[in-house]
C-alpha cells in the first residue's frame, strides 16, 4: 500500500486544516495510507524516506535546516510531492533549498480574489485530459517559476489590478523532477471550497496520484 504525509498548518486563512482533510480523503479513495502531522518537525523524521508521497500544506512559516535537508534527500531520493496555491507555493519564504524542489514561489495576487481564466496548455498530457479551458474565481498567481517546469496550464493577467504585468502568461500547472521524486504543483485553491470546483479537483488529485511513486 502506498503512503503519503499531509503536514498542515501556517496561516489559517488557506484553511490549512479543512484542506488537509479533503485531501486525505481523497487520497484514501485512492488507496493510500495516509498520515496527517501539524509541524514541520515530521519533516526531519527518517520514515519519510519509505513514503509514496508527501503534500505540504504550510503556507509562510519556517522550516528548520535539518527539517528542510531531509524533505530535500527523500524527494531526491524518489518520494513524491504535491502541493497546490500557498500551501506549497508561499511556504517557508527563506528556505531556497525548498523552494528549489517546488519549482517556483509566489510572489503577488493583484487584485486578491478575482475572475480569471485557466488556459491548458498540454491538454494531450494525462494530468489534462479531458479538461479545456475554465473559468476560476480565486487569488490568481503571480510566482517566480523554473524555466525547467514542464508547464501544464497558465493563466494571462489583464493588467487591470497592476498594469505593467497587462499580457504576461504565467504557469499555473507544473511538473517536474527532484532527484528521482516526481514534484507536481498547482496554484489553485485558495480555500477549502474550491476543491469542488471539478477541474481544480481532479487537476490536483491526478498531479497527488502521478507523483506518488
Amino acid at each position: 500500500m502506498r503512503e503519503a504525509l499531509i503536514v498542515w498548518g501556517g496561516w489559517s486563512g488557506h484553511e490549512p486544516q479543512e484542506c488537509a482533510h479533503i485531501i486525505r480523503d481523497m487520497l484514501q479513495e485512492d488507496g493510500f495510507k495516509v498520515y496527517l502531522e501539524h509541524t514541520t518537525e515530521a519533516f526531519a523524521d527518517p520514515s519519510i524516506h519509505d513514503l509514496s508521497l508527501i503534500v505540504p500544506i504550510m503556507t509562510m512559516s519556517k522550516i528548520e535546516k535539518e527539517e528542510v535537508k531531509n524533505l530535500a534527500a527523500a524527494v531526491e531520493g524518489g518520494v513524491g510531492i504535491a502541493g497546490y496555491h500557498g500551501g506549497a507555493g508561499d511556504a517557508f519564504r527563506e528556505s531556497v533549498e525548498y523552494q528549489f524542489i517546488i519549482g517556483g514561489q509566489w510572489v503577488a495576487h493583484p487584485g486578491n480574489v478575482i475572475d480569471y481564466r485557466v488556459n491548458v496548455t498540454r491538454p494531450d498530457d494525462p494530468l489534462m485530459k479531458g479538461i479545456s479551458d475554465f473559468p476560476y474565481t480565486s487569488e490568481q498567481y503571480y510566482m517566480h517559476v523554473d524555466p525547467s517546469n514542464e508547464v501544464l496550464a497558465t493563466t494571462t493577467f489583464s493588467g487591470a489590478h497592476a498594469s505593467w504585468i497587462e499580457g504576461v502568461v504565467m504557469p499555473v500547472v507544473w511538473k517536474r523532477k527532484h532527484g528521482k521524486g516526481r514534484v507536481f504543483y498547482s496554484s489553485l485553491g485558495h480555500v477549502a471550497k474550491e476543491f469542488e470546483v471539478p477541474e481544480m479537483r481532479t487537476i490536483f488529485r491526478r498531479g497527488a496520484n502521478w507523483a506518488a511513486r
